[in-house]
């Protein structure tokens, strides 16, 4: 785990974000960080070491206190593209 700004051994963190990989994850605790969410990255180190990112070695967790969880998830949708919708046809226009 990187140590960062919040104590990982607190009850109360819960997971907002996951990227295979550490670029995406990277992503998210910045734009999370600059709206003054503490955050803190879980992921196994052999991931960051070697660069494995298969059968799961690479997922990143992005965990935030409880308190700011609902916050940063919206936060972090704001940038998900939308979903496709099977009932939205625009081949007979």
């Amino acid at each position: 785990m990187a140590g960062e700004a919040v104590d990982p051994s607190a009850p109360n963190l819960v997971e907002v974000f996951s990227s295979q990989g550490h670029l995406g994850a990277r992503v998210a605790k910045s734009k999370l960080e600059a709206a003054g969410i503490p955050v803190m990255l879980s992921y196994d180190s052999a991931s960051l070491l070697f660069g494995i990112t298969v059968d799961g070695i690479g997922e990143v967790r992005v965990l935030v206190p409880e308190s700011f969880a609902e916050e940063a998830r919206g936060l972090l949708s704001e940038d998900q593209p939308p979903q496709e919708n099977a009932s939205t046809d625009t081949s007979e226009e």
